[in-house]
């Protein structure tokens, strides 16, 4: 008898995440051999990212809308909220301790000149007032259009609360309706993720193209020391999951390897929220607790971001001789807190925010011209753990719950 075979089978042979990865490995040969000139192909990538962040601000909006309104009261909220920020808080702190850990061990900056300078002020280091202000909106279609994730997240959580105020068929219908929109809205994630090989290819092949010569001594060492914190990191995001969810490291990691070939290649938060959101639908997180806690991550929670200003803290004192006491590290810790939840959601986003912690230190910031210069590969680690950490924390919280509820 003779069999024969589903073409489907061999259209759907190679997933996205294997797509993305030959995307990035042809990428990646393109710029070692091409170089500078690679640059040419940056307005694909550059297209990528614009089209992902598209999709991510009203995907932010309506899918929030569509889990808050799932939930069945707001002590149920409440109770997530507080296990979530307790959980971005401490990871933060520990991140940021391993950030100058690295540098301690490593002393990149001892013994290097700094003899760049750079113009002008850069900014000031913000109240927890302000960090709060910030939070709300002062003109709703500002928010949309600057794309302010923790501001669209405030007046989504508003609506949703005000929605399950409501009672009958109207609270009914809302729900619906935000939960249509969620997955319009996802599915347009899905169409635009089938470019995502050519669009990560593009940039990986620009990155490989533009570094080089950067990676000598000092900035080497540097850029080992942030990305060994973030290991460090990493590894603790895989214990967690072994020990207190049901999930294995090596299933998470390869269910959701697509996602992190987005973070590396986009370096943007905002741009990989949209294929975050995606991807925890698809691993089967809880959709009332996934919408809430990863827009608000994307803000709020920055592991790799806080490893990265840690080290460039310690890096630039090294390099201008100056020593801190051991009592100065409780505020090194609270300012470092309150910047990384104010940096953006960009490419680079972190780096402006890093020179005003150093400013805040009365350090020399000719800093900017020395780490400056390897920054994009810095944020590759800086957005992969920080995305990682959100996606994670939400898996604690929903392995929390569901035992929660199991008992």
């Amino acid at each position: 008898m003779t069999t024969t075979s589903d073409p489907s089978t061999h259209a759907t042979r190679f997933g996205l995440g294997t797509k993305i990865l030959v995307g990035m490995i042809v990428g990646s040969a393109l710029g070692a051999v091409l170089g500078e000139r690679v640059a040419v192909v940056q307005p694909v990538g550059d297209l990528f990212i614009r089209l992902l962040i598209l999709a991510a601000v009203p995907l932010i909006f309506f899918n929030l809308l569509a889990g808050l309104t799932a939930l069945s009261d707001v002590r149920t909220f409440g109770r997530l909220a507080g296990k979530i920020m307790s959980y971005y808080v401490v990871s933060d702190v520990i991140a940021l301790s391993l950030g100058m850990g690295a540098m301690m061990i490593l002393r990149p900056g001892v013994g290097m000149a700094l003899t760049e300078e750079v113009e002008g002020a850069v900014g000031a280091v913000p109240s927890i007032g302000e960090v709060l202000l910030g939070m709300i909106p002062r003109n709703v279609f500002q928010s949309f259009a600057e794309g302010n994730v923790v501001q669209i997240v405030v007046i989504a959580v508003l609506l949703g609360l005000s929605t399950l105020a409501l009672r009958g068929t109207t609270r009914d219908r809302l729900t619906e309706a935000y939960s249509d929109l969620a997955g319009l809205f996802r599915s347009l994630v899905d169409l635009v993720l089938r470019v995502a090989p050519v669009g990560i290819g593009a940039l990986m092949a620009v990155t490989v193209g533009r570094y080089g010569a950067e990676l000598l001594g000092p900035l080497a060492r540097f850029l080992f020391g942030v990305y060994t914190g973030q290991l460090i990191v990493f590894l603790a995001y895989m214990t967690l999951l072994r020990f207190f969810t049901d999930r294995r490291p090596i299933d998470f990691l390869r269910q959701t390897g697509a996602l992190w070939a987005t973070t590396a290649a986009t370096t943007s938060s905002l741009a990989s929220l949209s294929v975050a959101l995606e991807t925890a639908e698809r691993i089967k997180l809880p959709r009332s607790l996934y919408s809430f806690t990863l827009p608000l991550g994307a803000q709020l929670n920055k592991d790799g971001t806080s490893v990265m200003l840690g080290a460039v803290l310690l890096f630039t004192a090294q390099a201008a001789g100056v020593e801190f006491s051991p009592g100065s590290f409780v505020s090194i810790l609270l300012i470092g807190l309150l910047l990384s939840e104010g940096s953006g959601g960009i490419p680079g986003g972190g780096f402006v925010i890093a020179l005003i912690y150093v400013q805040a230190f009365n350090l020399p910031i000719e800093v900017a011209a020395i780490v400056g210069g390897i920054y994009r590969l810095v944020d590759m680690g800086n957005t992969t753990i920080n995305v990682m950490g959100d996606l994670v924390g939400t898996s604690l919280v929903a392995h929390s719950e569901s035992r929660r509820e199991s008992t």
